[in-house]
């Protein structure tokens, strides 16, 4: 019974000061409120009446009123930029940059954002100019990164170069992968446009940055072969075993047609047979299938895949099992087997494919820089189904 009297005498207490809290609160509210400009909560009446192009206006207006209230600015920005509405997150930003009074820090806060508004509008020239012009400040590592970005998409290799080695001075991280990488595509270039001489010493410069670079020796090895020097192009293509064996598979098909120009089919028959054997892979298989099926018939082709498939069995193997049964098939039964092979022919072409092991993004075609999250050399040279093959 006394517990409940100390109730009944608190509670109008704990009321009380509870009162009094509310009051402080509101008019600490209302005295903040009467400090802040009319032109912001026009803004804000804009805003919610979706009327940003008058909420851009008004809170202008609140900047020169009150320069402390510039961060409303950067939010604003940033949230136009999100939405996608870009002219509006330029038209903000712009107006931070172009203000006298502003504190070194916030103009470079506010070059920072315009930039990243014009990389997001493709005005690449504009982005790179203020990107630039943020070296050596606070915003320096993040600048050299969309400034690569930018050399990536315009294809501009050597400013690639020279900004990847900017980017490892900043951070301290290695970027000599992705520079062997862009000296390849400076050579890819040059053979494309018949100039092998030219090529040959961008190559050698990928592999004075990246030893293990392959794509480096792929290209020498078609550089040699474009002109006609077999063996050094052979040469090439075997180095690649020393970098990383898995990625002969991508060759595989260019060394037999080396060797066979080369007038040594049955040399590469065998080279390609050992590979076969110590690097599993269905791209070789194809090649070494469609050798033995042209010099020594059906028959031996068959038996090749059939040996395959029970020491490394797949769904992609089982399809060319089938088309080796094919061939040897009575005309009575290759109906069946044709019907069986297209069904298991639908069902492999979702699987061989090549994955990015960075964000996942399946293609039938391999890449060397992801056109999905823009990474160098994510892809193995092995389809979806093969990755779970011994290297």
């Amino acid at each position: 019974m006394e517990i409940e009297y100390w109730w009944l005498l608190a509670l109008p207490l704990f009321f009380a000061l509870g009162w009094l809290a509310a009051r402080i609160d509101i008019k600490h509210l209302l005295t903040e409120s009467r400090a802040l400009p009319t032109a912001y909560f026009k803004g804000l009446n804009f805003l919610l009446n979706e009327q940003p192009d008058k909420a851009i206006e008004a809170f202008i207006e609140v900047v020169k009123v009150e320069p402390q209230t510039i961060e409303l600015h950067f939010a604003l920005g940033s949230l136009f930029r999100r939405r996608g509405e870009i002219e509006r997150a330029i038209r903000m930003h712009q107006n931070l940059v172009e203000r006298a009074d502003l504190p070194q820090q916030q103009k470079l806060d506010a070059l920072y954002e315009l930039a990243q508004d014009y990389l997001k509008a493709g005005l690449l020239d504009r982005a790179e100019e203020l990107f630039a012009r943020l070296k050596g400040t606070s915003h320096a590592e993040a600048a050299l990164k969309y400034l690569l970005e930018i050399f990536e998409q315009e294809k501009d290799w050597q400013k690639a170069v020279d900004t990847a080695q900017q980017l490892e001075v900043v951070t301290g991280r290695s970027h000599q992968k992705e520079i062997a990488n862009f000296y390849c595509e400076m050579a890819s270039k040059e053979i494309m446009d018949s100039r092998p001489e030219a090529a040959r010493p961008r190559l050698e410069q990928a592999l004075a940055h990246h030893r293990l670079c392959v794509r480096a020796n792929m290209l020498l090895g078609d550089l040699e072969l474009a002109l006609d020097r077999f063996d050094a192009a052979i040469d090439a293509w075997k180095r690649i075993e020393t970098q990383n064996p898995a990625y002969l598979a991508l060759v595989a098909e260019r060394l037999f047609a080396a060797y066979k120009r080369f007038d040594k089919t049955s040399e590469g028959l065998i080279f390609l047979r050992g590979l076969l054997a110590k690097y599993p892979s269905l791209d070789v298989l194809n090649v070494v299938f469609t050798c033995i099926l042209e010099q020594q018939g059906a028959e031996p082709a068959y038996q090749l895949v059939r040996d395959e498939m029970q020491r490394n069995p797949t769904l992609l193997g089982l399809d060319k099992l089938l088309e080796a049964q094919l061939l040897e098939a009575p005309v009575q039964h290759r109906h069946d087997l044709e019907l069986v092979k297209n069904l298991v022919h639908q069902h492999t072409r979702s699987l061989a494919m090549y994955k990015c092991d960075n964000c996942g993004f399946r293609a039938r075609q391999y890449y060397w820089h992801c056109p999905a999250c823009g990474e160098w050399e994510t892809y193995l040279p092995r389809r979806a189904e093969e990755k779970g093959l011994p290297a």
